[in-house]
């Protein structure tokens, strides 16, 4: 009695565990044409934990003669119900000649015991060819050359880098120049005063100053004496400013009136006088030297001489040297500039020779 017991629970124990275990293959095209593939999915339900061994094909291994595995996929695991598990393992199919197939069955062990999947059935068509037309299949082609060779292009490749790189270099020229304020020189023409004009404008100065009746004889006569002398140096052009009196008149004997410088040589005389010797002079002798003063003037002066003059500033040692580098910049911006619009046309030129 005690046997029979044992016996009848080994045997319950066997059937709940094959209960637990399932074994399925799905195809997913049961239909195919010469060369494309199939995928077949192989599923085995277990309880967790169990040794799961799915069948290993090697890649081009038949699996049944005319149909062979390219690939064997990773085996998936995921969570069923009630302790159970779920494993997975895809092989891709495929054949190359056309026929019905019948796949065997799967076999997957589960914890050493075997257990089969339904077999499946797999149709390779084939594809229609007419051969009554063979005139519309050619054969193989030739290796064909590469149309273009590196020796075409190599010398376009090149000059597109030194065109960019010039570019680039006249660009950051340009920004410099740009940047670098120019220096501008301002030439300015100037209406001047005659030389005789000036002379009698510092007349009327003297004059309105009332220096002619003034105490200060010696501050009368030496404005007049060097606006005397102002006038003949910038008439005559040697220096007056600085001659004695005596070797002014030495210089205009040869040219001007005598009796103009007679009345000259007492100016200048009795002016020495004033200012060294502290001579006094009359009233009317100061009126007569402005006299002659200003009749020798009327007498010497020119009219036609140069009225306006050009005036352009004298510029710094540094900023000359910046008008030089402005103007070798400038020049190198235009070469290179030019040098790569002319790289860029033969470069239109070049290309339009290789595509055409």
């Amino acid at each position: 009695m005690k046997k029979i017991f044992t016996f009848l629970v080994l045997l319950a124990s066997t059937l709940a565990t094959t209960a637990q275990v399932s074994v399925e293959a799905r195809i997913d095209s049961l239909e195919i044409v010469i060369g494309q593939q199939a995928t077949v999915t192989v599923t085995a339900t277990a309880k967790e934990g169990a040794q799961v061994q799915f069948p290993n094909f090697k890649q081009q291994q038949m699996i049944t003669p005319g149909v062979e595995v390219v690939e064997t996929g990773p085996v998936n695991t995921s969570d069923a119900n009630e302790g159970q598990c779920i494993y997975q393992r895809t092989y891709t199919l495929t054949s190359f000649d056309g026929k019905l197939y019948y796949l065997p069955p799967f076999a997957v062990k589960v914890d050493g015991k075997t257990y089969k999947s339904k077999s499946l059935a797999l149709k390779v068509l084939d594809i229609a060819v007419d051969t009554t037309n063979v005139d519309k299949f050619y054969g193989p082609k030739d290796v064909q050359d590469n149309p273009f060779q590196w020796s075409d292009w190599s010398l376009t490749f090149w000059l597109s880098l030194l065109m960019l790189l010039l570019a680039t270099v006249t660009y950051y020229l340009y920004l410099r120049l740009r940047d670098n304020k120019p220096i501008v020189v301002h030439i300015r023409i100037v209406k001047r005063l005659l030389p005789h004009q000036k002379a009698m404008k510092e007349i009327e100065t003297i004059k309105a100053d009332k220096l002619v009746t003034s105490d200060n004889q010696k501050e009368y006569y030496t404005k007049l004496t060097e606006t005397l002398r102002k006038y003949i140096e910038e008439r005559y052009g040697f220096r007056a400013m600085e001659m004695t009196s005596s070797e002014i008149i030495d210089r205009l004997t040869e040219s001007q009136d005598q009796q103009a410088l007679d009345e000259l040589r007492v100016l200048f005389n009795t002016a020495d006088l004033v200012k060294f010797a502290k001579y006094s002079t009359l009233i009317n002798e100061n009126d007569m030297n402005l006299v002659n003063a200003i009749e020798f003037i009327n007498k010497t002066k020119l009219e036609n001489m140069q009225e306006e003059i050009v005036e352009k500033p004298q510029l710094t040692e540094d900023e000359v040297k910046s008008v030089k580098t402005r103007k070798v910049l400038k020049a190198v911006i235009w070469t290179l500039g030019v040098l790569t619009l002319a790289i860029l046309l033969f470069e239109i030129y070049s290309l339009y020779q290789l595509i055409a």
